[in-house]
């Protein structure tokens, strides 16, 4: 009944419902951490640098390792601490983690952001920490291979995506089915988002963009039951990134993904592997 009502109001309404839909994707959501997470970001060496319109937090575990550096990045309404569990293994096993949050995510500063300026943000930490292994969660992937594809100088040893979506415009079309705004209001968003990103959204497609990355080995980890990317996304990106593998796993969703111990463990040992 709800959705209808919005359907039909939306229908007479488009462009107040436009923008609403407008803010909703250029103001994420900050969840709260729980304890644990919080311990996590609390052992690392924290510092926050000037960004845009924005003061950006940034986190560093186990500077001195033995082993590689990593950079995590988060996904759309994430935050550094979603990777804690992996961050206590990826310590344990000796690596240098580097993470942060984005920009109006987690602790850094709030306003209006876009999916560009995350995007930016990801090319100038890859560059700033000189990393050449990377891990990213969800929309992370998104922001992550378009960069790798732009930025042709960027040569990466191993990238561990946990899940990852493809087209952008599958996201605008979740968002407009979960809400229930009519057609209307969907072209009128699109209309917007592309002027605003100087592209096509039908262009923005992770599928296209990892043709032309730099990165020797990627494993790609997704649950055959997740609800927020279905698998096919990921499946689809994976067909075509010749240097890719693409594993299922059960029983963990979009989230607990993060959590699994056999997977964090599967996690360890794609990056023991030898190059």
């Amino acid at each position: 009944m709800k959705k209808r009502l919005i359907f039909f109001t939306s229908s007479l309404f488009p462009s107040m419902f436009a923008r609403i839909a407008y803010e909703k994707l250029t103001h994420p959501q900050v969840y709260k951490l729980r304890d644990h997470e919080l311990i996590t970001l609390n052992k690392a060496n924290q510092s926050e640098m000037e960004y845009k319109d924005f003061k950006i937090k940034t986190y560093a575990w186990n500077e001195s390792g033995s082993k590689e550096a990593l950079l995590l990045i988060h996904g759309w309404e994430g935050q550094a601490g979603n990777f804690s569990d992996l961050i206590e293994e990826l310590i344990k096993a000796d690596y240098r983690v580097y993470s942060f949050d984005g920009p109006s995510h987690g602790f850094s500063s709030k306003g209006s952001t876009s999916l560009f300026e995350f995007i930016e943000l990801v090319n100038v930490l890859i560059e700033k920490y000189a990393v050449k292994n990377l891990i990213s969660h969800s929309f992370g992937g998104v922001a992550t291979s378009y960069v790798l594809s732009a930025n042709q100088s960027l040569h990466i040893d191993k990238y561990l995506l946990f899940t990852t979506p493809d087209k952008f415009s599958q996201r605008i079309d979740f968002v407009a089915e979960s809400v229930g705004v009519s057609p209307k209001v969907k072209r009128k968003l699109i209309a917007r988002l592309e002027k605003e990103l100087e592209m096509k959204v039908p262009e923005l497609n992770v599928s296209d963009w990892v043709k032309s990355v730099n990165v020797k080995d990627a494993l790609i980890l997704h649950d055959k039951n997740d609800k927020v990317i279905p698998i096919d996304q990921s499946l689809n990106v994976h067909r075509n990134w010749k240097n890719s593998t693409f594993e299922t796993v059960e029983g963990t969703g979009h989230f607990r993904i993060l959590r699994t111990k056999s997977v964090l463990d599967r996690a360890i040992e794609f990056f023991e592997e030898s190059k």
